[in-house]
């Protein structure tokens, strides 16, 4: 591992007036951490960075040094790209500030901020946008990605509600991307993850979301097949405000589960309505004439409220592994794969999401973003989560068994966001007839590639690639 000399760390503290912590730190181990438990490593320094300068110098360090640059949000990241072995880390979480102009409906937030922060920001004035799943997820990442959540099918992804961007590059420039500025950049910054520099901060489009009504609905596995076909036809036509995802979960012990039926394991329905609340309950029957249903919670609730309820299954420090695919079509074969390896789900904080992606996202061309996939129906994710080292190659199993089973009834690409440490090979799948534009992009801003350490996408210049 190289390291940097203390005189090397200071003249970097020189320069910033974030804190720099090294090995020999307080907090270091505590600073080096990411949320993902399987990736422990030892960068040589940790930038805090509170400005916008010191990121610019964090940059400019890592690039004329010779250092591996991992940038860090709410390090959510499943390869753990957030830190890295031997190099810098410029951690962006304190700049976490959500400044709302209600009359406009816009907000601009910091590149540190968590979807915690964003819509407690937003709630206050009756407003959100498409975020995350979980609220400690960064805003940076999962946007950067595409940005899948709740109100995608109202409201698009949330690079749909991206305005602009203000991003540091890697020659220490700080640009600001937008339709009207350094369009080729904002284009990228739309779904092309971290590859183009370091986003500071962005600026998003509101829409008027307060209270929400929604659902989880437990159903014995028998059923399961009845409820994915269900699915299938009711997704496509589905009014806007739906979200609805299938799904397979062990039951935790909340106070709507029966004693008796804690710890075991159920198809499961989540659904949220984001249209008028007085219709929310009608908006619930559907799901409750599927099957029989074994237990259920539904209710109106504030949207920050949903965006938070499974924070405690993914604490920081958990292990976890992933696989995702879009799907345009759940056919009966894909089914009948989801019936057999579903109900394996090894333990509560394992699972398999559907994410509907249709609606308003389809109103946008494959094109128009980095994010390709606007015929795809759901996103689809599975993913194990864990606290024992000692099953790694048994949640690992479960993971890749299913994927390697319904991959055939998938398309060849997934969301970047759910894709594994071991998915590099899969960068041109994601990104279909864009990438061969994002590799231009990229060796506009970034010919050396000293933003790798994401799903890179590889400078042209580099490695001349035509993608199908």
């Amino acid at each position: 591992m190289s390291v940097i000399t203390t005189p090397t760390a200071e003249q970097l503290r020189e320069q910033v007036r974030g804190a720099v912590i090294t090995a020999a730190d307080p907090g270091y181990d505590e600073a080096r951490a990411v949320h993902n438990g399987m990736f422990d490593r030892y960068p040589a320094a940790v930038l805090r960075a509170e400005q916008v300068a010191d990121v610019v110098a964090g940059v400019n360090f890592a690039r004329d040094a010779g250092l591996a640059l991992a940038v860090r949000g709410a390090g959510h990241s499943a390869p753990g790209f957030g830190s890295c072995d031997g190099g810098l880390v410029i951690d962006l979480s304190p700049m976490r500030s959500v400044y709302v102009d209600p009359e406009a409906a816009t907000a601009r937030v910091g590149g540190g901020a968590t979807w915690g922060d964003f819509n407690y920001a937003t709630h206050a004035f009756g407003l959100a946008t498409t975020g995350g799943i979980v609220s400690t997820t960064g805003v940076g990442g999962l946007t950067l990605g595409g940005g899948i959540g709740y109100l995608a099918r109202p409201y698009g992804l949330s690079i749909d509600n991206l305005r602009s961007a203000q991003v540091v590059t890697a020659d220490g420039r700080v640009l600001t991307a937008s339709p009207d500025e350094n369009a080729d950049l904002f284009w990228a910054l739309r779904g092309g993850g971290g590859n183009f520099g370091v986003v500071t901060s962005f600026e998003f489009q509101l829409h008027p979301v307060a209270d929400v009504y929604a659902g989880i609905f437990f159903y014995e596995l028998a059923h399961a097949r009845d409820i994915f076909r269900f699915f299938a036809e009711f997704i496509p036509t589905a009014p806007e405000p739906y979200s609805a995802v299938p799904a397979f979960q062990i039951a935790p012990p909340l106070p709507f589960v029966p004693p008796d039926r804690v710890g075991d394991t159920f198809c499961a329905a989540i659904v949220h309505w984001a249209g008028p609340l007085s219709e929310g309950e009608q908006a619930m029957a559907p799901f409750r004439d599927i099957a029989p249903v074994v237990a259920e919670m539904a209710g109106p609730m504030p949207y920050p409220a949903l965006n938070t309820a499974f924070d405690a299954m993914f604490p920081k420090g958990i292990r976890s592994y992933w696989k995702g695919s879009f799907v345009t079509e759940l056919s009966d074969a894909a089914i009948d794969q989801h019936v057999i390896h579903g109900p394996r789900v090894p333990e509560v904080s394992a699972t398999m999401h559907l994410y509907p992606i249709n609606g308003a996202c389809h109103r946008v061309g494959p094109e128009e973003t980095a994010f390709a996939y606007r015929d795809a129906t759901f996103a689809q994710i599975i993913v194990a989560a864990w606290q024992d080292p000692a099953a790694d190659a048994d949640r690992i199993r479960w993971v890749r068994e299913y994927h390697q089973a319904t991959a055939p009834y998938a398309e060849p690409g997934g969301y970047v966001n759910f894709m594994a440490d071991d998915d590099s090979g899969r960068v041109l799948d994601n990104y279909r007839g864009n990438y061969r534009r994002l590799a231009e992009i990229k060796a506009r801003y970034d010919p050396a590639n000293l933003f790798q350490l994401n799903q890179n996408i590889v400078p042209l210049n580099q490695n001349i690639v035509t993608a199908s």
